[in-house]
């Protein structure tokens, strides 16, 4: 219980002095009786803190740079009218800098044996899962002179996905899977591993995809149509180790390499081919197996939203040890990890071959695009420095992943906003190839 502001500023101008006498001490205090009772009057009538009813409903989920919708229930069983302001707290994440106080507080009004909803919006600004603090009420009396205050807590859970902003990139992916599987009229001679259908010969097609026996059948020269195959078996590898904690822009590397796993997740499942995830450092942080195709994508995001980097060296033997039992049959495994040269030099490539003699592998890495823009630098010495420090890092990223290609990887190295798009269209040119 507290006085207000207001209760203070009557005191200070309707105060009257009077006299106390006690043992040991003599002094003047400053009393208004009327004050005093309209203050007593006040808090009796102000509606009780303790005794309110609090539920929450609403949004249990949502990606990162949407809003969701919290819902508080405030159910006031006394006999009193309850007039108060509320304070939501949730972690700062949960909204735009700047914008908590407005978000979070609310000014509330509950007849009594009544209830009222209020609803909190959030915005946040980080993945994982955002969970409701106290809730924090200040109940007034009619003449506002006096408080009773209290806090609740009312458990909430908010998990916030992964963006999924490649998923933009995923209709033109698809028209041209549509062309690999010969579903549309641009027909890519030649290609796939799987038999499709016959059809007619027409002057330009392979000569070694004539079916003679099917031309012996009838009067055309018949020719066979092949589609990449299908039920293949794919694994994402996510580093979540130090190296996946450096900031590219606004974000860490590991949420551009999560962007890109999501698309060509999307993309393989439309194929009809088997996605399972791993996420990890020096343990496993995630695993996601056996999802059909319509659940692959819900669950990959539920499982993403709550990695986070580990400031901690990967080690590459075990990640290569859980792989191979993750995917103990041939697979595509696509690793998203640095082009780093220590990283991959020390730990990936002495264990590398125990990968590659079984499975065919897509190493994808994130580029910081500031570095191009450090290499084109001139004008002064500053700038030229900058460029000699950007090309030889150029350079290195360069030799390493020469030096993987040289082991039978796949290599894509692409800025945060092109490395979706380019993973998913070496997915398809290995399905074009007739790799996987």
């Amino acid at each position: 219980m507290a006085l207000t502001g207001r209760a203070a500023l009557l005191a200070a101008l309707g105060s009257l002095p009077v006299g106390i006498w006690e043992p040991g001490w003599t002094g003047i205090l400053a009393v208004n009786a009327p004050l005093v009772v309209a203050c007593a009057c006040d808090f009796a009538l102000a509606a009780p803190v303790r005794r309110l009813g609090l539920t929450r409903s609403g949004d249990t989920s949502v990606r990162l740079g949407d809003s969701a919708d919290v819902t508080l229930t405030v159910t006031n069983p006394s006999g009193r009218p309850l007039r108060a302001r509320l304070r939501d707290a949730w972690p700062p994440s949960s909204w735009q800098p700047g914008t908590e106080v407005e978000a979070s507080r609310h000014r509330l009004m509950v007849p009594a044996g009544e209830r009222r909803r209020i609803t909190t919006r959030l915005r946040p600004t980080r993945r994982g899962d955002r969970q409701a603090d106290r809730v924090t009420i200040r109940s007034y009396g009619p003449l506002g002179l006096f408080t009773r205050q209290g806090t609740h807590k009312v458990p909430w859970t908010v998990r916030v996905l992964p963006p999924f902003t490649s998923r933009k990139h995923l209709p033109s992916k698809l028209a041209r899977l549509r062309e690999l599987d010969g579903r549309t009229s641009v027909l890519t001679r030649g290609e796939g591993t799987e038999f499709d259908s016959l059809r007619e010969y027409v002057p330009g097609d392979d000569t070694r995809s004539i079916d003679w026996r099917a031309t012996a059948r009838q009067s055309a020269v018949a020719v066979r149509t092949w589609r990449p195959e299908r039920d293949r078996h794919i694994l994402l590898v996510l580093d979540t180790g130090r190296t996946s904690a450096g900031r590219v822009g606004d974000a860490p590397r590991l949420d551009a390499a999560m962007d890109a796993a999501l698309l060509l997740a999307a993309l393989a499942s439309r194929a009809g081919d088997r996605v399972d995830l791993l996420a990890y450092d020096r343990r496993v942080r995630a695993l996601v197996q056996g999802r059909t195709a319509g659940d692959v994508l819900p669950s990959l995001v539920n499982a993403m939203a709550t990695v986070e980097p580990e400031l901690v060296e990967t080690d590459a033997r075990g990640l290569t040890a859980t792989a191979l039992k993750s995917a103990p049959r041939r697979s595509l495994i696509v690793l998203l990890t640095t082009l780093d040269a220590a990283p991959v030099e020390e730990g990936l490539l002495p264990v590398l071959s125990q990968l590659t003699q079984r499975h065919t592998i897509l190493l994808a890495s994130v580029a910081d695009p500031y570095i191009a823009r450090m290499a084109t630098a001139r004008g002064n010495t500053e700038s030229v420095y900058e460029a000699a420090a950007a090309a030889q890092a150029q350079t290195e990223r360069h030799r390493t992943a020469e030096q993987l290609r040289r082991h039978g990887v796949t290599v894509v190295d692409a800025t945060p906003d092109d490395l979706a798009p380019a993973l998913a269209d070496a997915y398809l040119a290995l399905k074009a190839a007739g790799r996987l």
